[in-house]
């Protein structure tokens, strides 16, 4: 379940860990119409443990609703929630004058969020009233973070979203800290297990060179945070220092991956060893022969007069929207085509219906035909899957007296809890919407 937003309270004290928005299905995202279970006056401070929209989407709501703290994040989550809640509202303008769908905030509330905004960097500890905080590395995209709370003698842990096994660019994800009382987990991946790491460039590799022998298009619906990086990291080795990838064109078509690769060139800190050796030597990551970054619409449109075999990577990841409806309503009835699915496919959304073998499907109104060959990879993904999870909870300096698993559908959370209870013999509760700790 997306819509990240949990309540931690201690004393007099009430801290919101994310506020993001949901996504997936007409109904779950017509819950972000619904007025917030709390009032945002009440709170003390704001957390973000990242810059995803289903992490920070309602953030702007709640300096709407009045609330006048600080908003606590890494230097780079704060530069990325910017872009993506600026595009967010680009979207909502969008389907606003399309659909009618309504605009939740406008601009001014997306500044007092920036406004707002303390940054704080990893390992750095900061108190908000009684209680100690400290955030560690996620692992999970570019500024990602888990949350230690210490108040009261207890200590709590928000996981936020936990990171894929050795995923490129970023540093991996740090063990948990012992003596936890509770820890609040995500579950994304709670049933299911990626494909093994060390194999994406091969995956990727093969599929590209298939697709690209049948002369068509090759769509990669990618999320611009993270997903996008990875791909032309990837793509990078495997074109300009391999030469293992016949030259064709390759097209980045979302503003919102454009703006947010300049993040992750402004904050090389945060880099892996491996990233960083690469960028000490002189290599430009996200740079290579034969890829063209279009950023207006017009830059979209000039794609189509570009005959196959191409790649085309665009927003948005579950192709819910962005610039991918476009070339999935033009590519996906050609039998020459393929979509490469990389990423995580929210129930209701256009991506898990193509998974699921559906076709036709609607896309902006068109019933349109599936032709085209789809494949998807699972260890592009940035969310851990259910070995990780149980390797990161069952890892740490001792065992969690109690987890709380959230961010997740219930058969994902269900099956995770299981696990965790019957191997780790951990009280393991699943919760399914709303979460109030208090210690």
């Amino acid at each position: 379940m997306t819509g990240s937003c949990s309540l931690i309270e201690t004393g007099d004290t009430k801290i919101l860990i994310d506020c993001g928005m949901f996504q997936g299905s007409d109904f779950n995202e017509g819950k972000n119409s619904d007025p917030l279970v709390f009032d945002p006056k009440i709170l003390d401070a704001v957390i973000v443990t990242h810059a995803h929209l289903d992490h920070t989407g309602r953030l702007p709501l709640l300096i709407k609703g009045g609330y006048d703290g600080h908003f606590y994040a890494t230097p780079a989550t704060i530069d990325l929630t910017r872009l993506i809640l600026e595009d967010a509202l680009e979207v909502m303008g969008y389907n606003n004058r399309k659909f009618g769908s309504p605009i939740l905030y406008d601009s001014t509330d997306i500044v007092g969020v920036i406004q707002q905004f303390k940054p704080i960097e990893y390992y750095e500890e900061f108190a908000i009233a009684e209680a100690k905080i400290r955030f560690h590395e996620a692992g999970h995209i570019f500024g990602s973070v888990f949350v230690e709370i210490n108040a009261d003698d207890k200590k709590v842990v928000f996981s936020g979203d936990v990171g894929n096994v050795d995923a490129p660019i970023l540093r991996d994800t740090d063990a948990l800290p012992g003596g936890i009382d509770a820890l609040i987990c995500e579950s994304t991946y709670g049933d299911r297990i990626h494909e093994n790491q060390s194999k994406r460039r091969e995956i990727l590799e093969r599929e590209i060179t298939e697709a690209m022998k049948r002369g068509g298009v090759l769509m990669l619906p990618s999320f611009s945070l993270e997903r996008t990086q990875e791909l032309l990291y990837d793509l990078n080795d495997l074109i300009d220092r391999q030469h293992s990838l016949p030259r064709v064109p390759i097209f980045l078509d979302s503003p919102l991956a454009i703006n947010a690769t300049q993040v992750y060139r402004k904050f090389k800190g945060y880099y892996d060893q491996e990233a960083d050796r690469l960028v000490k030597a002189g290599d430009d990551l996200f740079q290579f022969p034969g890829l063209t970054m279009c950023e207006t619409r017009n830059d979209s449109k000039k794609i189509n007069s570009i005959r196959g075999p191409k790649i085309i990577i665009a927003g948005a990841g579950m192709m819910n929207g962005g610039r991918i409806v476009h070339h999935a309503l033009r590519y996906l009835p050609e039998s020459d085509s393929t979509l490469l699915i990389i990423g995580y496919q929210a129930r209701g959304t256009l991506g898990r219906q193509i998974l699921d073998g559906v076709s036709p499907v609607k896309i902006m109104g068109e019933s349109v035909p599936v032709r085209a060959h789809v494949k998807a990879v699972g260890a592009f993904s940035a969310h851990a899957d259910q070995e990780k999870l149980m390797d990161w909870i069952g890892g740490g300096e001792s065992l969690p007296k109690k987890v709380y698993l959230n961010h997740g559908e219930p058969t994902a959370s269900d099956a995770l809890a299981k696990r965790l209870t019957e191997e780790l013999g951990l009280k393991t509760t699943v919760v399914n919407r709303g979460l109030t700790v208090k210690i």
